[in-house]
């Protein structure tokens, strides 16, 4: 179900578990800002999500509160986990959902990495 990404922060959703160890998930990445591991209903052969450790529904609430060198961290980990699963040459594609009408499903500020075949046009034509 799509969230409205202007809602206060929900530290149940399931991506706040899986920082706390409480959802086991397959972590590729981790430092002091984000976390990246694999989804599990992948839409590409390479599917990682790269989400920060702070607590942050969407890009907007992200870009207005976090501290610059928490962004700087963030974005660094997901040009980080593209490099290590040898993406950059060939390419790959990233998604962030905002809110209800883009379909974010999760109220966490979250990255989609995929990769490892031609992906298509981003939007159907």
């Amino acid at each position: 179900m799509p969230i409205d990404a202007t809602l206060a922060y929900d530290d149940s959703n399931i991506f706040a578990r899986i920082l706390r160890g409480e959802i086991p998930a397959k972590r590729v990445y981790e430092d002091d800002f984000a976390l990246a591991f694999h989804d599990i209903s992948p839409q590409a052969p390479i599917h990682v999500l790269v989400i920060p450790k702070g607590a942050y529904v969407s890009w907007d609430d992200f870009s207005a509160r976090a501290p610059d060198a928490e962004i700087a961290g963030f974005v660094r980990a997901v040009g980080h986990v593209a490099r290590e699963h040898g993406l950059v040459a060939p390419g790959y594609r990233l998604l962030a959902n905002v809110g209800g009408d883009a379909g974010q499903e999760v109220p966490h500020l979250h990255v989609h990495l995929f990769g490892g075949r031609p992906l298509g046009p981003m939007l159907a034509r």
